[in-house]
């Protein structure tokens, strides 16, 4: 794969040994990057932001990785994977006593390259399908909010298309996938998935926020394209002929996980706290109406804009509420955000958390804060399904061992472009109406708890908790 290498560099007025131990930690400001990072050490978690672009035109991009290599006082090297792959390079040389040389080294792959181009409003063409290929699509979180718990999704659908290829593709033909950017925004998911109907795909998988499904929705339906959004979402109204929705939903989430903890921990009153639009909705509305059935009762509620970096209100009305138990649908950044401070201001403590959306990728974004947290999901990447152990070693020999953790809300995209290959293969030019049903009878009767063997309309959920750093699996949901 080439790449372009960007380099820059600046004088900081601080020891070396300062400014590395600096990196990462909150107090170091945008001079450093905006780094975040709980240890300086060979696998943690990463965000930082990389200014691109002349100063005239400078814009800041968020990079989400792993540190892959540590020099103390000298060197950082972070394999990234959002919003594109690359690797990035901080050295820390010394100017003296008292004053650093920060220099910093970008490896920008082709498909970076393309990111950016798109990012800056460039268009960028799409070749014609080949008559010996059959194309679909994925709309993921490549940058934006939503960006850390997709960080796989790209990764498993190649993946996927790979495999199904490597067995035949689609009635001879190959399986052709194009990723695209929906940067957390429903905007630019529309405008997103007509550039995929332009190009010819047959099926779009929407690995999105429900407000980016929606918008996908309004300017697909028109289009015989069968579109599918297999990650955890509330439902709704939105499955029609040639639309399906997959993967976990909140209300049974909240009553898998509800009884449990209410017996572990006695407590009785709930916050939640979400986001203002649909899938928060929909999961407060599900709580509402589990919470009571386990004689609990919720004491208070907060909905926050997507995005949002400081949790300080929201924390002082959970601790003026008396709540024992917190439930939290926020998504990606938001909640990486919300749990650590959280667990700053002393509520891990003081109260029970449990959060929806606690995949592999955003427990290790969290860090240390995240220890204590309960959650219910169909799929962890080390997990009792059968299966699991053998794709994950097909993940790491094609991605590495850099690559992002396998979660619910990456593998459910793999499943599904494996089983609508399956459903399709026969009969890959037929309307979305008849993929759509394919797809279903497909799925309908599997009722397995292995990879590919899943029911991903209903599937099994499984109760964890996040110890030690990690998510442990300790029941199934009866």
């Amino acid at each position: 794969m080439t790449s372009t290498t960007l380099t820059a560099e600046s004088v900081v007025e601080l020891a070396a040994h300062e400014v590395y131990r600096m990196f990462g930690r909150p107090e170091s400001g945008s001079w450093l990057f905006g780094a975040r990072c709980e240890s300086l050490s060979v696998g943690a978690a990463v965000r930082l932001t990389l200014p691109v672009g002349p100063d005239t035109q400078r814009y800041e991009v968020e990079l989400l990785g792993r540190l892959s290599a540590v020099r103390p006082d000298a060197m950082v090297v972070i394999e990234h994977a959002q919003p594109w792959r690359g690797r990035l390079k901080l050295t820390f040389e010394k100017l003296g006593r008292s004053r650093t040389r920060l220099r910093v080294r970008a490896d920008v792959s082709n498909s970076g390259l393309e990111w950016l181009v798109r990012h800056t409003g460039g268009v960028l063409s799409v070749p014609p399908v080949r008559p010996d290929a059959v194309r679909i699509g994925v709309v993921t979180s490549k940058s934006g909010p939503a960006a850390i718990y997709s960080m796989a999704t790209e990764y498993l659908a190649e993946l996927a298309v790979d495999e199904v290829n490597r067995d035949g593709g689609l009635d001879g033909r190959r399986l052709e996938l194009l990723v695209v950017d929906d940067a957390t925004d429903p905007e630019v998911a529309a405008a997103e998935a007509r550039r995929l109907v332009r190009a010819g795909c047959r099926a779009i998988f929407a690995c999105t926020t429900s407000s980016s499904f929606a918008a996908i929705e309004d300017v697909t339906r028109a289009d015989d394209v069968l579109l599918v959004q297999p990650v955890m979402n509330e439902r709704g109204t939105h499955d029609t002929a040639s639309v399906l929705r997959l993967g976990e939903q909140p209300s049974a989430q909240i009553e898998a996980v509800a009884r449990r903890l209410v017996q572990s921990t006695g407590g009785r009153g709930w916050y939640l706290v979400g986001e203002g639009y649909s899938w928060s909705y929909g999961a407060h509305e599900a709580a509402r109406s589990v919470v009571p059935a386990m004689r609990g009762r919720v004491v208070g509620e907060t909905f926050t804009p997507l995005g949002t970096s400081d949790f300080g209100p929201v924390i002082e009305k959970i601790q003026r509420s008396g709540a024992e138990i917190v439930m939290s649908s926020l998504v990606g950044s938001d909640e990486v955000e919300f749990q650590r401070q959280c667990a700053a201001a002393g509520l891990r403590s003081s109260v029970s958390r449990m959060s929806l959306v606690m995949d592999e990728s955003t427990c290790a974004h969290i860090g240390s804060a995240a220890e204590g947290i309960w959650t219910a999901l169909a799929y962890f990447q080390d997990g009792p399904a059968t299966g699991a152990g053998e794709l994950l070693t097909r993940y790491q020999d094609a991605y590495g061992r850099w690559a992002p953790p396998i979660s619910t809300l990456s593998e459910t995209v793999y499943e599904a472009i494996h089983q609508y290959a399956q459903a399709v293969r026969r009969d890959p030019d037929a309307g979305a109406r008849s993929q759509r049903r394919a797809l279903l009878q497909h799925r309908g009767g599997r009722g397995g708890t292995g990879v590919g063997a899943r029911d991903l309309l209903v599937p099994p959920l499984y109760l964890a908790e996040v110890r030690a750093g990690a998510l442990h699996v300790f029941d199934e949901a009866g």
